[in-house]
């Protein structure tokens, strides 16, 4: 089967999105932060230099009225001022902005009142905001080095935290990933933090419990059946033996092997899933024992072993023969009665591929890896689906791994690697 992917290599961790999305809103509330406090300030020096110019001329005024002089500040009808008051329509105050920039004046703000009856002198008061103006210039430039000091702090620790949450879900995800792959004892355990991943956690361990019963009890069932009827079915076999010879005899004695068969798979199955079978290693010859197993199928199969010279059986190797035969054996079997002729089985080095020219697996048994009484699709053909799960467990028994998958050009492919 395939193995089970944990992340795709393409695909950006949690906690870099997490430190991101922290540091993009910590950059979004400082630049919200800093054009509010900006736009408040600019407005607080505009509305003081007004008030301050409108208070100055009601001042310079009050002197100028009593005693005929100008105050320090005051002019009349400076050039500079601007058009709007110039020739104001009555004698209040009036105030005008001007953004001008002379020397080292900076953007001003004045205030006028005609000194008499119309035609008279505008006394004014200009009153410079360059100082207020490079004082809101140094504050946006201690926010924006404040924001930027506090966005170093903050994205450590965001990564941190997005971290050790990431460790968390991660731990949740293989711990998931190794019950999908058959490892039903595996569990999260108690996690730190009372939240959404420790429910999760907790989920899947209950997940984890609910499909061992379940496993468990269907294991006994099949262990039982088995049992319950090995002796019933060589009780029918020695009863066929005493039939006269005939095409009846023949038939029902056909069909209480293949009856005597799927009891034995059965047996090896329960036997697998209890953990009772234990190999039997040896030094043998591979390309050898893979002739032996297809020899014994009777079905017609080519054999090649790649690297090998005249007389030669493939490199040896450390098994257990009678399983390896086993497995190659089913795999055969499967080929020829689920695929489609011709079917070829190649030994190289350490790895045996056998191939078929018919539909292919379905991707069913791909995705799922081979079940117990299911055979995939329909042009697959008839059967009981227990070959392909008696290869997988022994080859797990082994130590090998086996693999399904479909060739481009047509036919599905076994491929079986053994240890070294």
């Amino acid at each position: 089967m395939r193995p089970f992917r944990r992340l795709r290599p393409d695909r950006v961790p949690l906690r870099w999105k997490i430190a991101g999305l922290a540091a993009a809103t910590a950059c979004l509330v400082a630049v919200v932060v800093g054009v509010l406090v900006h736009l408040w300030t600019a407005h607080d020096i505009l509305a003081r230099a007004e008030r301050d110019a409108f208070n100055s001329v009601y001042a310079a005024m009050d002197v100028h009225r009593r005693t005929g002089t100008l105050v320090d500040g005051a002019e009349l009808d400076p050039a500079a001022l601007p058009a709007a008051l110039r020739h104001p329509s009555d004698g209040d105050r009036h105030t005008a902005y001007d953004g001008r920039v002379e020397g080292n004046l900076g953007p001003s703000f004045w205030a006028a009142q005609r000194t008499g009856d119309p035609g008279s002198p505008v006394l004014a008061v200009r009153v410079n905001m360059s100082p207020e103006l490079n004082t809101l210039r140094r504050l946006d430039v201690t926010m924006a080095v404040a924001s930027l000091v506090a966005l170093a702090a903050a994205t450590p620790l965001a990564v941190y935290g997005a971290g050790l949450l990431g460790r968390r879900l991660r731990w949740v995800s293989e711990t998931a990933g190794r019950i999908s792959a058959g490892d039903l004892d595996a569990r999260t355990g108690p996690t730190k933090g009372r939240d959404e991943v420790a429910d999760i956690a907790a989920t899947v361990d209950l997940m984890a419990d609910s499909l061992g019963r379940r496993l468990r009890s269907e294991r006994r069932f099949t262990a039982d059946v088995a049992h319950e009827l090995r002796t019933p079915v060589g009780g029918l076999l020695a009863a066929a033996d005493l039939l006269p010879p005939g095409e009846t005899e023949d038939l029902l004695r056909a069909r209480v092997r293949d009856l005597r068969g799927l009891v034995e798979d059965l047996l090896e199955i329960s036997r697998l899933d209890a953990g009772a079978e234990l190999p039997v290693h040896a030094r043998v010859p591979l390309g050898a024992v893979v002739s032996d197993a297809v020899t014994r199928t009777g079905l017609d199969t080519e054999v090649g072993i790649v690297g090998a010279r005249s007389g030669e059986t493939a490199q040896t190797v450390e098994t257990d023969p009678r399983r390896l035969e086993r497995i190659v054996g089913n795999l055969v079997v499967n080929a020829h009665r689920h695929g489609g002729a011709p079917v070829r089985v190649t030994v190289e080095g350490r790895t045996v591929v056998v191939r078929d020219q018919g539909p292919g697996f379905s991707r069913d048994l791909l995705r799922d890896g081979p079940r117990r009484f299911h055979t995939g699709a329909a042009e697959r053909g008839s059967g009981h689906g227990l070959g392909l799960t008696i290869a997988l467990g022994q080859a797990r028994l082994l130590g090998a791994e086996l693999l399904l998958d479909n060739a481009p050009d047509g036919g599905a492919v076994a491929t079986l690697r053994l240890p070294a």
